[in-house]
């Protein structure tokens, strides 16, 4: 967290606990001065009562002096009671604001977060993709240099591409803006589909198939395409060049089971149900490595639950992750 947002998180928390305390304290007044009261009339009693004994015979003198007693300790209780109840209703009430509050504060840190990573990597296919064009123009190179130029520029613009449609769907599921076009498909080809094109966008990394065949189900073809691209791009992301990428389709009696699964550093055990989470990204912003926008596991978890599927993280052995996503029949 930057120590601008540091200062003004310690600056909230510190007018939060001053106001808590004041209330507090009120509330200890109140009650110190509600007793006092009780016992300054209960005094008050036991003088007017003390001016009646030559009156009163023993045994209604001690009815009365009961009373008053009676009386003063139900009060007491009663301040007590409502002292305990309202102590505990600002206490919980306090602890939703100031967790509220630390909320809102890490969700801005994390729109903040994803709007520098945004621009980040909306800039870097832009200018990789300028620069070859430029060269291209400048200078009259050789057909083969050409060709390295143009297939180095259009896997800069499917990034691009891939980037704003993730930003985009996103959007419009959360909008409730996304008009589904579901129908039945063949999960198998379009797994394969995609783990061709990665192929060829990454010639450099390893792939690993055991896809069965004819794993109809009913979904939007772009939108799975988009979950599919999502975790080979993770598991690009967040493993060495040299670690296998496996992509894994099987069909059972109650559903289909996608995984894709990779052998980077894996994912720690807390971290495992925030990876769905809007913006979060693992590890420390200062010295993170991977780039990203933390939407992409996101927008993976918002799919699968429109295609009725769950989702989930494993560890890989020896190490790595597998990424699940069960389709129910």
């Amino acid at each position: 967290m930057p120590d601008e947002s540091r200062k003004r998180l310690r600056r909230t928390t510190i007018i939060y606990w001053t106001l808590l305390l004041y209330i507090i304290a009120a509330l200890v007044w109140w009650f110190i001065s509600l007793e006092k009261q009780n016992q300054q009339i209960a005094k008050q009693r036991y003088i007017n009562l003390s001016s009646q004994t030559d009156s009163l015979t023993t045994l209604r003198l001690a009815e009365k002096l009961d009373t008053i007693n009676d009386e003063t300790n139900r009060n007491t209780g009663k301040y007590i009671a409502e002292g305990i109840t309202f102590l505990i209703l600002i206490l919980i009430g306090a602890a939703f604001v100031y967790r509220s509050v630390r909320r809102q504060f890490r969700l801005q840190q994390q729109q903040q977060n994803f709007m520098m990573a945004v621009t980040h990597e909306l800039k870097t296919p832009i200018a990789v993709a300028r620069l070859n064009l430029e060269t291209l123009q400048k200078y009259n190179l050789d057909p083969e240099k050409q060709k390295k130029l143009i297939r180095t520029t259009l896997d800069e613009t499917t990034r691009l591409n891939f980037l704003t449609n993730n930003i985009l769907i996103s959007s419009q599921l959360e909008g409730d803006r996304y008009k589904s076009d579901k129908e039945e498909l063949d999960l198998s080809m379009l797994l394969k589909d995609c783990v061709q094109d990665f192929k060829k966008r990454f010639p450099d990394r390893q792939f690993a198939e055991n896809i069965e065949a004819d794993a109809d189900v009913k979904g939007d073809p772009l939108l799975l395409q988009i979950l599919i691209n999502n975790l080979l791009e993770n598991a690009i992301k967040y493993s060495s060049k040299e670690g296998l990428i496996k992509a894994v389709l099987k069909k059972s009696d109650t559903g289909i089971k996608l995984q894709i699964i990779d052998e980077g550093h894996g994912i720690p055990d807390e971290e495992k149900k925030k990876v769905f989470t809007k913006f979060y990204r693992i590890g420390n912003e200062a010295t993170r490595k991977a780039q990203g926008t933390g939407l992409g596991l996101y927008l993976c978890q918002k799919i699968a639950r429109d295609h009725n599927a769950d989702i989930l993280v494993t560890n890989n052995e020896p190490k790595g992750s597998n990424f699940a996503v069960i389709f129910k029949l």
